[in-house]
């Protein structure tokens, strides 16, 4: 098979992306209200959905928590500088936290950009304090939100 056949059979078209983006803003919605919305059968729709699956485009499906619902107010941002030679004992380590948002390894002064919602500052600062046995941090409280979390794709 050829590269640019390869790119058609992976390739999303308007509807497609249309699909997407209702699927992006409620996980849930049902496969009639996806086919009334692109005038496709729902069968069509499924095998569409399918498609976007397998080729990789949608990756699962979630629950988007509260978690101040449950007391977990304050969300911080923490760079913590880890050595290369400590990353086979961090990634363990930082994966079991339940606190952990998420965590990126990025460029610059910091190797490591933790993303973690705690319910007070107290508890904040003994997570940061179990952090510094691997290096050097720099924390930000998060004051206000004005963009949550969301995905990203093209829209034509």
């Amino acid at each position: 098979m050829k590269k640019t056949e390869i790119q058609m059979i992976n390739a999303v078209d308007e509807t497609d992306l249309q699909i997407l983006s209702l699927l992006r803003d409620n996980a849930r919605i049902s496969l009639k209200a996806i086919a009334e919305q692109t005038y496709l059968s729902s069968t069509a729709i499924a095998a569409r959905i399918e498609k976007l699956e397998r080729n990789g485009y949608i990756e699962g499906y979630y629950t988007r928590v509260n978690s101040g619902s449950f007391g977990l107010t304050i969300k911080a941002y923490i760079s913590l500088e880890v050595e290369p030679i400590q990353k086979q004992e961090f990634y363990p380590y930082i994966r079991s936290c339940p606190n952990v948002v998420e965590c990126d390894c990025v460029t610059g002064d910091y190797s490591m950009l933790i993303k973690v919602v705690f319910a007070s500052t107290t508890e904040l600062d003994r997570f940061i304090g179990e952090l510094q046995h691997f290096g050097k941090t720099k924390t930000q409280i998060v004051f206000s939100t004005p963009v949550e979390h969301r995905d990203v794709f093209p829209i034509r």
